[in-house]
This record gives C-alpha cells, sequence and structure tokens, in this order.
C-alpha cells in the first residue's frame, strides 16, 4: 500500500505526543462505555488542545469508531457539515477545535448541532474558556458534560518532549527551568536547540515566549529567514507571494516552507500565522528594537494589497484582503477600537469567515428577515422603506449571514443623482424617504454632480444583535462596502448615514468620511447624522495611499488627503471634450500636455496613486489613458476604422490630415467622417473612466454592481466645501 504524506504527518505527530494520562484514560473509557458524551477541553493557548484532540481521534479510529473532526473556524454552516461530512451513526466520534467565539461557534454547536447528533455519539470539544455557567448549571447536561481543564506538563512529560523533538540531554534541563511544562515553550526550545540557539536562564513566566524568541531570532539561517518570521507577525496572515513582497525577492518559496516547518506558526484557510502569544511577543520585540523595519514592512504589505485591485481581478481574494488591509491599522488610538473583530487576528478572521454576504439584491424571505431586523432597531416605518426601495431599480439591499443560514444583518445602497431609471409601468413611485430628501437637497446645492455621475447613499446598514456598534457583521459590512468602490461602478460621492454620529466621528475623519450635518435626517423620532466622501477629489488609490500613510504617522491628521493642497478640476462634459481634443493635438510633443486640463482631472489622478504626482507624472498619466483607450477602439472590430484615423492622425501623426488620408487611402470626407467617430469614441472612453474614479480598471467595469464607501469610512471637507462641514478637533 502507498504511503501518504498524510499517513506520515498522523504517524509524525503521534510519535511526538506526550504526557495527558488522565484525559486520555478518561477518554478511553467513554470510548469503551458506548454512551453519549460531551468532552469539554479548555486551557490558555498553547497549552497542547489541539493535539489532544489529534490525539482523541486517533484512540477513536483504533477503537473501530468514526472520528470526523472539525476547525470551528472553518465551518460556514453545520447543518451543511451534518448533510455533508457527519454520519448519523450511533458509533460516531466528533471533535470540533477553535470554539472561542462564544456568540458565533460555541452557542452555535450547544443549540443547534448537538441536539441533532446520535444519542451515542462522543464529542469533544476545545476552546480557551471553560463552559458557560448555564451548561454546568443546565439539568439536560447533567451527566453529558465531562471537562477537561489543560495545564502545563510535569517534569517527566516536559523532558520526553524535548528528548522526542532531538534536544540534546545536556540541554533539556535549561529549556525544562525556562518554559515549566508549557507544551508551547517547550516546542519554541526545540526550535532554537534545532538551529543552534540557547534558552535563556529562568524567567518569570510572562517571559518565557519573548525570551525563547530571541533566542530563535539569534540563531535562523539568515538575516531573510529573521525579517520572515518579523513579517508574518505584522500581516493578519502570510502567504508564499505575500511573503515574495514583504522580503523583496523574486522567489519567497524557501523562506515559506521554513515558517511552515516552525512549531510556533499555524496554518489556516487564508495562509499561515504565527501562533498568538508567539505574534505579541514577535511584534513588541521588532517594535521595540527596529521600528523602521516595522513600519516599512507595513509600507511593503499595504503596496501589496493596493495592487491586487489594479492587477488582478480575483474578486473573492480582494475583499477577502480587505480584512487584511484593515489589520494594519489595528494600533491606531482613533481607528483600532473600531477594528475589534479583524484586530483579534486569526480568531478575529475566522469569525468574518464564517459570515456570508448574499451575492445579489435580496427578495422574498430574505427581504423579510431584512425588513424584520430594520424594525427591531429602526422601527415599523423603516421596515417598510427597506421594502418599498427593494422595488425601486436605484436601490438594492444585500444580507449578511451567520454560519447557521440565518440573516445576522443588511445593508440597503440607493443611488441618486445621474440619469432618472426609466421606470416599468408596474414600478412603483420612490417612497418618501426623510434620508433621501435630505441627501437630494445637498446635492442639489453643494454635490456638483455632472450628467452621468451619480451620488451613493447607505441607505441602511445593521447587525441583528449589535445594531450599529462594532461587531462581526458591522467589520464584514464595512470590507464589502470598501470593496463595491474600489472595484465596481463608482460613485462621485458616498454619503453615509450613523445613529450614533459622535462616537464614529473620529473613525469618519480618519478615513476622510466629513461631518456634513446640513444632510442630517430624523427618522423614528432619531435624529442621523451624516457623512461624506468626494471620490472625485481623493480617488481610490490616492485613498488607499493616504490611508497607508496615516497608519504609520504619530499623528494620524497631520496626513492631509492629497484633495487638501492638489484639488481636482470638475469639467462638465463639454469642458473635457474639449480638453480631449487639444491632448490629443499634443500628445506626442514633449511639452505638448502641460497646460491641458485634463491633468487635475479623476481621470489622471485615478492613474497617480499616491495623490501627490508631479507635472511629468500627470503628463505621462494622460497619455497612458489616451493610448489605452485608443487600444480599446483597436481591439473593436466596429472601432478599428476610426481608430486608423486616430492613428495615423494623433498617435503617430503622418505630418498633415492630406498625407493620413493618402496613407489610409480613403477621400477626405471620408477620412474625415472616420477621424470625427475616433476623437468622438474615444472621448466616451476617457469619460466613463472620468466619472467612474480613473486607473486603468475603471471603464472595464462600468456596471457591475452598487458601490459604497463604508461603515466605519469617513472625514475631510466634502464636495464644495460649505462651511457647515466640519473635522474634529
Amino acid at each position: 500500500m502507498t504511503d501518504r504524506l498524510g499517513d506520515r504527518l498522523v504517524t509524525a505527530r503521534e510519535e511526538g505526543f506526550v504526557g495527558r494520562r488522565r484525559e486520555t484514560a478518561a477518554f478511553r473509557a467513554l470510548l469503551a462505555a458506548g454512551r453519549g458524551a460531551v468532552v469539554y477541553v479548555h486551557g490558555p493557548g498553547g497549552i497542547g488542545k489541539t493535539t489532544l484532540l489529534y490525539h482523541f481521534a486517533q484512540l477513536a479510529r483504533r477503537a473501530g469508531r468514526p472520528a470526523v473532526r472539525l476547525e470551528a473556524a472553518e465551518v460556514r454552516s453545520y447543518e451543511e457539515e451534518l448533510a455533508r461530512r457527519i454520519p448519523d451513526r450511533p458509533d460516531l466520534v466528533l471533535l470540533i477545535d477553535g470554539l472561542d467565539d462564544p456568540r458565533a461557534a460555541r452557542d452555535t454547536v450547544h443549540r443547534e448541532l448537538l441536539p441533532r447528533l446520535p444519542a451515542d455519539a462522543l464529542v469533544a470539544l476545545a476552546c480557551r474558556t471553560a463552559p458557560p455557567l448555564s451548561w454546568r448549571l443546565d439539568p439536560a447536561w447533567q451527566g453529558l458534560l465531562r471537562l477537561l481543564p489543560l495545564g502545563p506538563l510535569d517534569e517527566a512529560d516536559s523532558r520526553e518532549l524535548l528528548t522526542r523533538r532531538g534536544v540534546p540531554p545536556a540541554v533539556q534541563d535549561q529549556g525544562l527551568a525556562f518554559t515549566r511544562g508549557h507544551p508551547l515553550a517547550l516546542a519554541l526550545v526545540a526550535d532554537v536547540a534545532a538551529h543552534g540557539g540557547e534558552a535563556a536562564g529562568a524567567d518569570p513566566s510572562p517571559q518565557i515566549v519573548r525570551a525563547l524568541l530571541a533566542s530563535l531570532l539569534e540563531a535562523v539561517p539568515t538575516p531573510l529567514h529573521r525579517t520572515a518570521l518579523e513579517a508574518s507577525s505584522q500581516v493578519l496572515s502570510t502567504t508564499e507571494p505575500l511573503l515574495a513582497a514583504l522580503l523583496q525577492v523574486a522567489d519567497a518559496r524557501p523562506y515559506f516552507d521554513w515558517l511552515c516547518g516552525l512549531s510556533a506558526v499555524e496554518s489556516g484557510l487564508r495562509g499561515v500565522h504565527p501562533h498568538d502569544l508567539v505574534r505579541d511577543a514577535l511584534d513588541a520585540e521588532l517594535r521595540w528594537r527596529d521600528p523602521e523595519r516595522r513600519a516599512a514592512l507595513h509600507r511593503r504589505a499595504s503596496a501589496y494589497y493596493q495592487r491586487l485591485f489594479t492587477q488582478e481581478d480575483d474578486r473573492a481574494r480582494q475583499r477577502a484582503v480587505l480584512a487584511d488591509f484593515a489589520y494594519l491599522h489595528r494600533d491606531s488610538p482613533v481607528v483600532g477600537p473600531l477594528l475589534e473583530p479583524v484586530a483579534r487576528g486569526a480568531a478575529g478572521a475566522a469569525r468574518l469567515d464564517r459570515l456570508t454576504v448574499s451575492p445579489g439584491p435580496v427578495t422574498g424571505g430574505e427581504l423579510v428577515e431584512a425588513c424584520t431586523i430594520a424594525a427591531i432597531h429602526e422601527g415599523i416605518e423603516a421596515a417598510r422603506l427597506v421594502h418599498d426601495w427593494s422595488r425601486r431599480p436605484e436601490a438594492q439591499t444585500y444580507t449578511v449571514r451567520g454560519p447557521d443560514g440565518v440573516a445576522a444583518g443588511f445593508y440597503t445602497l440607493i443611488e441618486l443623482g445621474g440619469t432618472a431609471p426609466a421606470d416599468a409601468p408596474d414600478v412603483p413611485d420612490p417612497p418618501d424617504d426623510p434620508a433621501v430628501r435630505a441627501a437630494r437637497g445637498w446635492l442639489a446645492e453643494h454635490g456638483e454632480l455632472r450628467g452621468g455621475e451619480t451620488a451613493l447613499l447607505v441607505r441602511f446598514w445593521m447587525s441583528r444583535d449589535e445594531y450599529q456598534a462594532v461587531s462581526p457583521v458591522q467589520t464584514l459590512i464595512t470590507l464589502r462596502l470598501t470593496h463595491h468602490y474600489l472595484t465596481d461602478h463608482k460613485p462621485a460621492v458616498t454619503l453615509l448615514p450613523f445613529a450614533d454620529p459622535r462616537f464614529w466621528e473620529p473613525g469618519c475623519a480618519y478615513v476622510d468620511f466629513a461631518r456634513l450635518p446640513a444632510a442630517d435626517f430624523t427618522a423614528a423620532g432619531r435624529r442621523f447624522g451624516m457623512f461624506v466622501h468626494d471620490w472625485r477629489r481623493v480617488p481610490a488609490l490616492a485613498w488607499l495611499a493616504m490611508l497607508t500613510e496615516r497608519e504609520r504617522a504619530e499623528d494620524p491628521f497631520a496626513v492631509t488627503p492629497p484633495a487638501a493642497s492638489d484639488p481636482l478640476r470638475v469639467l462638465d462634459r463639454e469642458e473635457f471634450a474639449a480638453a480631449v481634443r487639444d491632448a490629443l493635438r499634443g500628445l506626442v510633443r514633449a511639452d505638448g500636455l502641460r497646460d491641458s486640463p485634463l491633468l487635475r482631472t479623476r481621470l489622471v489622478a485615478g492613474r497617480c496613486a499616491a495623490g501627490g504626482a508631479g507635472p511629468k507624472e500627470r503628463a505621462a498619466a494622460l497619455r497612458e489613458a489616451v493610448r489605452a483607450a485608443a487600444a480599446a477602439l483597436e481591439a473593436s472590430p466596429q472601432d478599428r476604422r476610426a481608430f486608423r484615423a486616430l492613428h495615423h492622425t494623433y498617435l503617430r501623426p503622418a505630418g498633415t490630415q492630406a498625407r493620413a488620408a493618402e496613407l489610409l487611402r480613403l477621400p477626405m470626407t471620408t477620412y474625415r467622417r472616420h477621424l470625427a467617430a475616433g476623437i468622438g469614441r474615444l472621448t466616451e472612453l476617457l469619460w466613463q473612466e472620468e466619472l467612474e474614479g480613473g486607473g486603468p480598471e475603471g471603464g472595464e467595469r462600468a456596471g457591475d454592481g452598487p458601490a459604497g464607501g463604508g461603515p466605519e469610512a469617513g472625514g475631510s471637507d466634502g464636495p464644495g466645501g460649505p462651511p457647515e462641514v466640519s473635522r474634529p478637533g
């Protein structure tokens, strides 16, 4: 029989297992008894809960019982797991690791999974904290629940673990005194010894991991290996391409494989990450030892994440990486507390991964769920508005669903301005909505919307359980709305209301959403505060670059948005078309674009990520935009003749129009007709990119979906700079 890698890993894991005799005996007895029971293993991080569950699985298989092991962080729906992976057998042994979220994981198991298992099933759960008091006091659990708290290994077992991991006897005494039986610390001692390092003398217990890591860092093979380990502590999760960007190397596989082999590094759905204790120690070490390298790693990570939105079209990956981008801001005193679901590292990311967003605007039962949530928090009138807006073409409602498949929150987006939708006979009139009235009033006076431009109003956004408080649902809505803006049909401005604007105002200012009292409104007796961001003045890439600068600034508000010193020009359609014609005439001259009005438009700013590009960089970006639009014409069979006229007149000019017509073998009248068509089509493509925020992706994604900022998004002066727009002090 062929030996599989998975079998070898199982064997190696079992051979490395030591101690836990009491826990093993208790589990063997339950296996032999054949009666249903729930074993609850709990203890601090790194104490060996996961290793013990692997051991339980092997014991079950040796007893001839089917063992199914699940990672709670990876389970989206226990109903799906019951149908797909959990057999309906009385001798079932089910092991669930990582029940560290009391709302999304532990209570769901207690309430929905365990009652549906066979009566004689044996279940083992692992969590850092003890079970809730309600479990222990519930009469239904008497006789079923067995608690197995885990503590450090004794000296004999600790010595055996070090021996099995190849630590020489001469080094063991020092390691035993130093680690005091903590399994993760013992594993780190083995890592240090394997790389030729030595553990320091006995220190107080809280310093164990930090001191061991200091020894490991001194003993790593090369400086790049050290940087790889440090880099993994700065990002939410590490993949091989990300590691290559952080190390600035073409091939990061040797370093990534080395990370995967460390006892202190764990793997998950998103990539690899250090154990939480190890991450904290690595970060603390790097923070005081080399703050400049720490800042450089953050810059490289941010640049890598931004590239995913300009060079790739993997939407699922883009959505996931927004959590990684937000994680870089976890230390900010302004937004760090608002990012708590992400700042918790791998555990926080797992909570987000258990939530899903409906793939499109909801109807039917999903819409009823959204209306119910609205009624709970904002009253019956809000529920009626959610329902009525769902029947309008300019509005979309999306639900956020928990691992149980039930709606855990929702958000509603409404497009305002632009061309009014052509209503079908059966489409009702727009509802009388105070938020929309206030938004339209401000847009009419200050919004400066041009023909074809739209504003996006995030009309409703809320969690079922936490409303608009910080929560995993609120964070996911924030990230999803941000993805809408960065990749989909882009609005000119985003308008975002809050039930508690005072609480959210500092966070909004951090992400450049300005307080907008002129658009406040009252609904259900509550005053909602409005915030606004103008994407024409601070486009997507410039916005991300600004956030990167603010993340590492001592005073984030000292980093002003690009619009503060470099305002964009907002041209109407006719002015824009005239500027395109002038740009074509100066395209091939060295300084032919120097005075072009287009240099200060959204079209060019969207191609200059830093927002502070000089005249030469802006001129180069404008040439790139024109040539990219011309290439699109060349690729279109319907536009190819028009492209040829443009090509010989402006892109590679023949000298005179007469000469161009001669090269094309066309009569002058036909040539001029093709040229006019080419200028018109080129202008249309550039205008579309101008409306959508610039950048090479703009025109390709027109109409793909709604756009958004996000419930955490927020603060600089809004469009038009009305006097009432203020910045928090």
